[in-house]
């Protein structure tokens, strides 16, 4: 019971996920003995060192680190990424307690935690020094189980899945306003940057990427109540907008430069405007950067008119005012002092820590690395000033003789200036701005405005002036920075948009970004459960559906293009009469009355429910992060976003090109009834071109909160981060993420770091990692309902489980700890003693050579004369042996020394020569051996070749030969091949008889290829020339004269020049197909054989004669109605055109004018063979006509035109058949055919 309760309290500091049973109480207190024990790391999962039992103390061997969650890569990652993270996957009650709990900071930095691969970072409203180049090293081709936990290892791991496995990897961050988006996304950025290989043309790329940030910033971000950068514009996926540093001069600013939905504050409450932004950066097949792409949509222009005390407008008047030089803004006639500015509040630009000057510099300098032209520059600073003086211009009330108020231009000379610099009159713009021209029907009103709508005019005309050249400026960078099409690329994007909101006043605003976060959670709930079933799948574990809340339905209730609330608020806005939000509440009540999410006022007295807390003037839906209350108050004026047509057209009007470019509707020759599409239309239209773009990538997920709403760094607020944790939904990802199997991982590391609970496979396996698992988990005898073996995997279903393998690893880890202790200590106390033993041997041995050395120098001995005796000095002499002095003894042991060596020396030598003996004998019998088998082998070959190869010589010798003289051709041949001309025949001659063939089928091969390169070079319009006069010469070549004067010839198709001619613009609506041939022909008469001009237009349907002074379609024939074509074999170019015989009257239609009256309009539709019988034509371009004709005629009948090339043929006309006989004769004059009637039944052509 004691180890018990001293493992959870080291789990109450030291791991959130072991608490068992885990309540709101229990991490309360966890998270004060964390703010007592700040030493204590917290985390577990791949990368986290911090979790794990060592003897007796809560921390994990970060090198074996141990995975959990549902996601196959686990991610941790925050601000304060060296501090520990935790996985909130292995807690096992799902309340908003714990999330709550493991949020909070602790010190030095604030807590990061995750959920399989969805990351929680908290801000800290502090820099922290974890971001070095140290650092990016440190991660660069990292292995996620063995670092700490941070955001470079996320943007390694989704660049090396990028580049090494070939899947788009694509980042969501959200969360709301100061949260840390922008710096998350920041970091990613800049650590691929940082990775990715160098070179100059790279380098190139990643600069120009890098300063489009201050560009887009000076024009689309803007200081808020929340955030002094905040961006006031949502990108579209597909944007490269890279953002590696902060733009302005205080780096502590770097952790506040933050993009995303902000808080703008109006009558007592915060009115958010969903922004954000998408970053796509495009990469080539090594991993290095091409570039982005651009795109934006709904910029908050309603900015640019108003804003609220302590906000400021875009950065970009400020920094123009404050940086630009004073010829400059003289040139843009600007004064340098912003509370001369309407539209900046005339208030004091000043901003703690910024610089708007310097930043301007940069600006400036941004655009020229990115390639802008200085009088692109210029034509831009000129728009911005022209929309900042607009905010100047001021109107007075009059009234007309008619009692009607009117307005008029208070002061001309700020009008007079904006004039000056667009190049436009004054007095146009003044009509613009104080009039409206409406059209009804074909009558022209022109309508005075009051005041307040010339205001409103003039804001209108402001926002869309500054929101249209946001867009240019957009486009002009894509310019630089898009990726030449045809390269292959991979992408790496990263979505920041705001999080849910749930506000005291909830207007169209959060309506469209809860939307958008409905979808996201649709897509992460959706692509969360496909990740697992193809892990699962892959790994040969059985799929068991999980249960979750499908928010489709809701997201159909606001998206369904029939009967959802954007689709009706959309008709609202077009339908007539009196529109306001009272009829858009009463449509939606009597629409969804009866759906589930849906309720207001009225449904719920129809339901008999008492509610005090919806309003009459509201509805409410039921999302997946709770309910919200929407006030429809502004939704419809919101929705629209309508500007006059006069200010459209004074602005197309204007000399300036930037601006007139802005403007394309205001061409006078382009107008256009259509109604500009709403917001909502538009962010929906976004939503899903950004639902389409993630489901292409591989996602992974950042949660950004924000812990307090005063920018103070280590102060944490529970009830907004509560907010947070509810609007993000984050236990909805809890909850899936749960389901299943809780843990999983490789067998080589599971086995490694729990094989020493089994004998068997402790301390070395010598089999499969798979197998030595089995047979470990087999001999724990957990129940076979909690585990699954996978094929590279161990699945594990429940945290207790796992709790129960980490205890036990403790223990065994304390046995194994004292083994080791008593082991070594052994070996400890056994090498000590045996070194004393030596040194006392040593000590010991020295001491008596000492005391014999010293003992004779001192006493005299008589010398021996018999055996020597070396007893110890004192010791009594044995009887009868005499006694030797020191000096004899010293002598005897040297002469039997020398005696020793002498025999040791004769018995090595002895011995040396006997073995050199052994060797040179050895060596004798091997060369000997080596002789008599090579003498063998060659006999053998010698024999077989006498035997084989003499019958074979000559064939093998003439293949040898014929083998080198082809490879000599050949060679010769690749260094001498003809030019790469289509024209050129040439070809090399065959320098032998026998390579004649193969010689011919080279050439025949060669000229092949050199035709297929030549037409895969071809451009779309040179192809179907070409193919029409290959079509051309397999109808006429060798069949009719003017074929060969017809080559030279190209064909135009349009000789007539429908779209220059005003004329004939009207014959080009009869034909509302596509058009093939349009020329001018002769149509014979078929009573007296004379000629008529008419207009030939050859469409993909129909075949029309118009006459030529008047411009009206005369005959209108659809290709089905034509039965066959003849021709002459001359070189003229008389042709019969042959219609079907269709029985009955009405069959054809032949239109004749009547004089003084207009011919009816025709539609090519009504039209159908021909019941006057067959045309006669002549034209200048039979040849290319005939083959249109019948390009054409195959395309849409998918049948050949038969063509009949003969001096005879018959036509059917009204009458009666008529036979055609083609003279040649030189009274036809120059070319031209001459036609005459010969009785009723024949006719006579006459051809030069």
């Amino acid at each position: 019971m004691e180890a018990t309760t001293s493992l959870l309290d080291a789990a109450a500091v030291g791991d959130l996920v072991l608490l068992d049973p885990l309540t709101e109480e229990s991490l309360l207190h966890t998270l004060q003995e964390r703010f007592r024990r700040s030493d204590i790391y917290v985390g577990t999962g791949p990368g986290a060192r911090g979790l794990g039992w060592g003897a007796g103390y809560g921390v994990w061997d970060g090198e074996q680190g141990m995975g959990s969650g549902m996601g196959s890569r686990i991610r941790g990652l925050g601000w304060g990424a060296g501090y520990g993270v935790w996985d909130g996957e292995q807690g096992r009650a799902q309340d908003l307690g714990w999330v709550l709990s493991a949020l909070h900071p602790h010190h030095p930095a604030c807590l990061q935690t995750y959920i399989g691969n969805v990351v929680i970072s908290v801000n800290p409203y502090q820099s922290l020094p974890i971001y070095t180049p140290e650092k990016v090293q440190e991660y660069h081709n990292c292995n996620f189980f063995a670092v700490n936990p941070h955001i470079y290892a996320i943007a390694d791991d989704a660049y090396r899945s990028l580049r090494d496995r070939d899947r788009d990897q694509c980042i969501l961050i959200t969360g709301e306003s100061g949260a840390g988006k922008t710096e998350a996304s920041k970091l990613v950025m800049s650590y691929v940057a940082a990775v990715c290989s160098k070179g100059e043309e790279v380098d190139k790329v990643k600069e120009q990427l890098l300063q489009s940030n201050p560009v887009l910033e000076a024009f689309g971000n803007a200081k808020t109540v929340r955030n002094d950068n905040s961006s006031r514009f949502v990108s579209d996926p597909g944007t490269g907008v890279v953002e590696l540093r902060p733009v302005g001069p205080d780096p502590a600013r770097a952790t506040q430069t933050l993009m995303g939905l902000e808080a703008r504050q109006g009558t007592g409450t915060w009115t958010p405007v969903p922004q954000g932004k998408y970053m796509d950066v495009e990469f080539d097949f090594k991993g290095e950067p091409l570039g982005g792409v651009i795109s934006n949509y709904l910029l908050e222009k309603s900015r640019i008119v108003r804003h609220v005390k302590g906000e400021r407008n875009f950065h970009i008047f400020y920094q123009l005012l404050a940086g630009g030089s004073a010829q400059l803004l003289q040139q843009l006639k600007l004064r340098q002092d912003c509370r001369h500015y309407s539209y900046l509040n005339r208030e004091s630009s000043g901003l703690p820590g910024v610089d708007d000057a310097a930043n301007f510099r940069t600006m400036q300098d941004a655009m020229r690395v990115i390639g802008f032209s200085p009088a692109e520059v210029t034509a831009l600073l000129e728009v911005t000033a022209v929309v900042l003086k607009l905010g100047n211009v001021q109107l007075s009330s009059s009234y007309q003789a008619s009692g009607m108020e009117a307005c008029s231009i208070a002061e001309p000379q700020e009008l007079q200036e904006i004039c000056e610099l667009i190049g436009l009159d004054p007095g146009t713009l003044e009509q613009a701005l104080c009039s409206r021209t409406v059209k009804a029907r074909d009558e022209t009103v022109l309508t005075t405005l009051s005041v307040p709508q010339g205001y409103y005019g003039r804001d209108a005309l402001a926002k869309n002036i500054y929101s249209r050249l946001f867009d240019w400026l957009v486009n002009r960078i894509n310019t630089s920075i898009q990726v030449k099409p045809g390269q292959q690329r991979k992408v790496m994007g990263v979505l920041d948009i705001y999080g849910f909101e749930i506000f005291q006043d909830n207007g169209f605003e959060q309506f469209i970004i809860n939307y958008c976060n409905e979808k996201l959670q649709q897509i992460f709930i959706l692509m969360t459960l496909k990740e697992e079933q193809e892990e699962y799948v892959r790994e040969g574990i059985q799929w068991t559906p999980v249960e979750f809340f499908d928010n489709s339905i809701i997201c159909n209730l606001i998206e369904n293009s029939k009967g959802g609330i954007l689709a009706m608020l959309d008709e609202e806005c077009l339908r007539p009469g009196v529109v306001n939000e009272d009829t858009f509440l009463t449509k939606l009540n009597q629409l969804f009355a009866a759906h589930k999410h849906y309720e207001s006022k009225e449904t719920q007295n129809a339901r008999r429910v008492m509610d005090a807390s919806l309003p009459p003037q509201c509805f409410r839906i039921h999302h997946y992060a709770g309910k919200v209350t929407y006030n429809v108050t502004g939704f419809i004026e919101k929705n629209n976003d309508l500007l006059f047509r006069d200010l459209s057209q004074a602005m197309w009007a204007a000399r300036h090109e930037l601006l007139r470019s802005l403007f394309p509707e205001g061409d006078p020759q382009k107008v256009s009834l259509k109604l500009p599409p709403t917001a909502g239309f538009q962010f929906k239209a976004s939503v899903a071109t950004l639902m389409k773009n993630l489901y292409s990538k591989n996602p992974n997920y950042i949660r950004c909160i924000k812990p307090n709403e005063t920018k103070t760094a280590m102060l944490f607020m529970p009830e907004l981060v509560l907010g947070q944790v509810r609007y993000l939904g984050l236990m909805e990802n809890v909850r899936v993420r749960r389901a299943g199997y809780a843990f999983r991982q490789l067998y080589g590391p599971f086995l490694e770091r729990y094989k020493m609970l089994s004998p068997r496979t402790w301390p070395r396996w010598a089999g499969g990692d798979r197998e030595g698992a089995e047979v470990l988990l087999a001999e724990l005898a957990f129940p076979p309902e909690e585990l699954a073996f996978g094929y590279t995997k161990i699945f594990i279903r429940s945290p207790r489980t796992l709790f129960d393998l980490e205890r036990r690893r403790q223990e065994r880890v304390a046995q194994l700890a004292t083994l080791i202790q008593k082991t070594f200590r052994g070996w400890r106390c056994r090498t000590q003693y045996q070194l004393m033993r030596k040194s006392q041997i040593v000590i010991s041995a020295w001491f008596r050579g000492h005391l014999v050395r010293k003992g004779g120098s001192r006493t005299h001995f008589p010398c021996p004369s018999l055996t020597p005796w070396a007893g110890a000095p004192g010791s009594p002499k044995p009887p009868g042996s005499p006694r030797l002095c020191p000096l004899q003894q010293k002598n005897k042991y040297k002469q039997m020394k020398r005696s020793a060596l002498i025999i040791q020396a004769y018995a090595r030598g002895w011995k040396s020569r006997r073995l050199l003996r052994e060797l040179k004998s050895q060596s004798h019998r091997h060369a000997a051996a080596a002789t008599i088998a090579a003498y063998w082998r060659g006999y053998q070959v010698r024999r077989a070749y006498r035997r084989y190869f003499r019958s074979e010589a000559s064939a093998r010798l003439a293949n040898f030969i014929y083998r080198r003289l082809v490879q000599k051709f050949l060679v010769g041949l690749r260094r001498n091949l003809p030019p790469l001309l289509v024209m050129d025949r040439t070809w090399p001659p065959a320098p032998y008889k026998f390579l004649a063939d193969a010689n011919q089928e080279l050439r025949s091969i060669f000229y092949r290829w050199k035709c297929k390169k030549y037409r895969e070079q071809l451009t779309p319009q040179r192809r179907a020339l070409l193919q029409a006069k290959l079509c051309a010469s397999e109808l006429f070549k060798d069949k009719k004269t003017l074929y060969s004067k017809s080559l030279q010839q190209p064909f135009q198709g349009e000789y007539l020049g429908l779209t220059q001619n005003p004329k004939y613009q009207k014959l080009h609506a009869v034909a509302k197909d596509k058009l093939v041939m349009a020329d001018t022909v002769r149509k014979v008469n078929r009573a007296s054989g004379k000629t008529v001009p008419r207009l030939l237009l050859l469409t993909t349907e129909h075949l029309v004669l118009a006459d030529p002074k008047a411009a009206q379609p005369k005959t209108v024939l659809s290709l089905g109605d034509i039965h066959s074509i003849s021709v002459t074999r001359f070189s003229d170019g008389f042709l019969a055109l042959h219609l079907k015989e269709v029985p009955g009257e009405g069959a054809s239609l032949e239109l004749g004018g009547v004089a003084g009256r207009a011919d009816p309009p025709v539609s090519p539709q009504t039209s159908t063979g021909g019941a006057k019988g067959d045309f006669l034509l002549i034209s200048d371009h039979l040849i290319e006509l005939v083959t249109r004709l019948h390009q054409t005629f195959m395309d849409t009948m998918a049948q050949a035109l038969p063509l009949h090339i003969a001096d005879q043929f018959s036509t059917r006309f009204q009458k009666g058949d008529v036979a055609v006989t083609v003279v040649e004769s030189a009274k036809a004059g120059s070319g031209v055919p001459v036609c005459k009637k010969r009785g009723s039944h024949k006719m006579e052509v006459l051809v030069h």
